[in-house]
């Protein structure tokens, strides 16, 4: 047999057909980004590469060969005992590296000398990514997004999630950067993915949408924690968006937040020291007192404050120069966050919006 090498264009076009999508890299490149639904099968470890690399450098190219060869042989078999006793003949994986080169295709070529049906990226990883970047400056334009604005603590993203349970198509920004966007928005026990992999969840999920239906999307600031929204989707949504203004009473909009933020009844310090960062722009006295509410336990006034006097200006003043239809916007009144609120405003977008 011989293993058959194709283009991004090509593997992405039926990318189902093949039963596995095998990453060589090593374990450190694969956490930072990998294809979709890849597992790691590194014919060197972090520690490996680095060694290699240093002897390519400092000896010389073939010195770096002869000891990376050796590496990857062992390596191989290890992978071979593993993961290789249940795969039936008919198995067809697909297989890649960083440049589609020697790591990818020693793997590959021992794999079709087993007799399997492999096929290599051609380019690798890096063509891969880069077939992502350029899409995702393009994706944005095919769509049409209704942009759900609101102030603090109005349920946007419990919106988009009843919105998703009744069928809609939604861009969950913030569930896909793992972050609620806000100073305070860390999710506990859940880190923030690489930038490259938030991109590629973007793209993932923009890829299965249908064009001919609107997307609904929250709107966010261009960082969400510590992660850059796509510029080419950021434009799209402000310049060409169609506007909703969720409207929430304050008292319930408290009620949301204490949900959403309880983790930090535990935590008095660390959100003090978040609220620290608020000095420049609404000063010492007014962080002070926020600080002080919360260590007293006085959590619902805390919140308060915090979105009448620092949120919600914020809020304004960033609607406004993001977004120049503000006037424009279709409200959305909610009386509360409660499951049934949501469900039914859910089904009356998708109504009205024939998602």
């Amino acid at each position: 047999m011989t293993v058959r090498v194709l283009p991004v264009a090509d593997v992405l076009a039926d990318y189902d057909r093949f039963d596995a999508v095998i990453d060589a890299r090593s374990p450190g490149e694969f956490a930072l980004d990998h294809l979709p639904h890849a597992q790691n099968w590194p014919v060197l470890d972090d520690a490996e590469r680095a060694l290699v690399g240093t002897e390519y450098k400092q000896v010389s190219a073939l010195e770096a060969r002869k000891q990376g060869a050796a590496l990857v042989a062992r390596r191989i078999a290890d992978l071979f005992d593993r993961h290789l006793a249940d795969k039936p003949r008919e198995w067809t994986p697909l297989v890649y590296c960083w440049r589609g080169g020697q790591r990818s295709g020693t793997l590959a070529w021992f794999l079709d000398q087993v007799g399997f049906r492999v096929t290599l990226v051609q380019g690798g990883y890096k063509a891969f990514r880069a077939a992502v970047r350029d899409e995702l400056a393009q994706l944005p334009e095919r769509f049409t997004f209704q942009v759900v604005g609101g102030r603090t603590g109005s349920g946007k993203s419990r919106l988009l999630q009843a919105l998703h349970a009744e069928g809609a198509q939604v861009l969950d920004l913030e569930a896909l950067a793992c972050h609620r966007g806000s100073v305070l928005g860390a999710l506990p026990g859940t880190p923030q993915p690489s930038q490259k992999q938030f991109e590629l969840r973007v793209w993932q999920t923009l890829r299965q949408f249908d064009a001919q239906r609107p997307v609904f999307v929250e709107s966010e600031s261009r960082k969400i924690g510590q992660l850059q929204v796509p510029e080419a989707l950021i434009l799209r949504m402000r310049s060409h968006g169609q506007l909703l203004l969720v409207e929430m009473p304050l008292e319930r909009r408290v009620d949301l937040l204490l949900e959403d933020y309880a983790h930090f009844f535990e935590q008095v310090d660390t959100f003090c020291k978040l609220l620290q960062t608020m000095v420049e722009l609404r000063g010492h006295d007014s962080v002070a007192k926020w600080q002080a509410l919360a260590r007293a336990g006085r959590w619902a006034e805390v919140f308060e404050a915090l979105v009448t006097e620092h949120y919600d200006p914020l809020y304004t003043k960033s609607m406004g120069q993001n977004y120049q239809g503000m006037a424009a916007a279709t409200p959305l009144v909610l009386a509360d966050g409660q499951e049934k609120t949501l469900r039914e405003a859910a089904q009356g977008l998708v109504g009205r919006d024939g998602g």
